[in-house]
């Protein structure tokens, strides 16, 4: 069976239509996963990566109360807003401690 170009050209474009659209749809899926009432959600290894701390230091913000977070089908999650919050009470208290000094 031969296939000229201009056939063989057209079934690559309609391939790659395909493939543009099932990324797409991807996107969205992941975008609407990550997200609680309209507020994005991160978890652990999106806050190593941010606040570039260890798991031990996430557990031990959780567990004194500083760090709110959502269990999910036993994984960890974070509110995005929560986490903006913890950082700029953790600045603010640091900048205290050393005007105290």
């Amino acid at each position: 069976m031969n296939i000229d170009r201009m056939e063989f050209m057209g079934w690559m474009e309609r391939i790659m239509e395909r493939f543009d659209l099932l990324g797409e749809r991807f996107e969205n899926a992941q975008r609407q996963k990550s997200t609680i009432d309209g507020e994005e959600l991160l978890d652990n290894q999106d806050l190593f990566m941010m606040l570039k701390v260890s798991s031990r230091s996430l557990q031990r913000y959780r567990s004194s109360g500083k760090l709110p977070y959502y269990t999910i089908s036993g994984k960890l999650y974070y509110k995005l807003s929560d986490v903006n919050q913890f950082i700029r009470e953790s600045f603010s208290a640091s900048q205290k401690i050393n005007k105290d000094k």
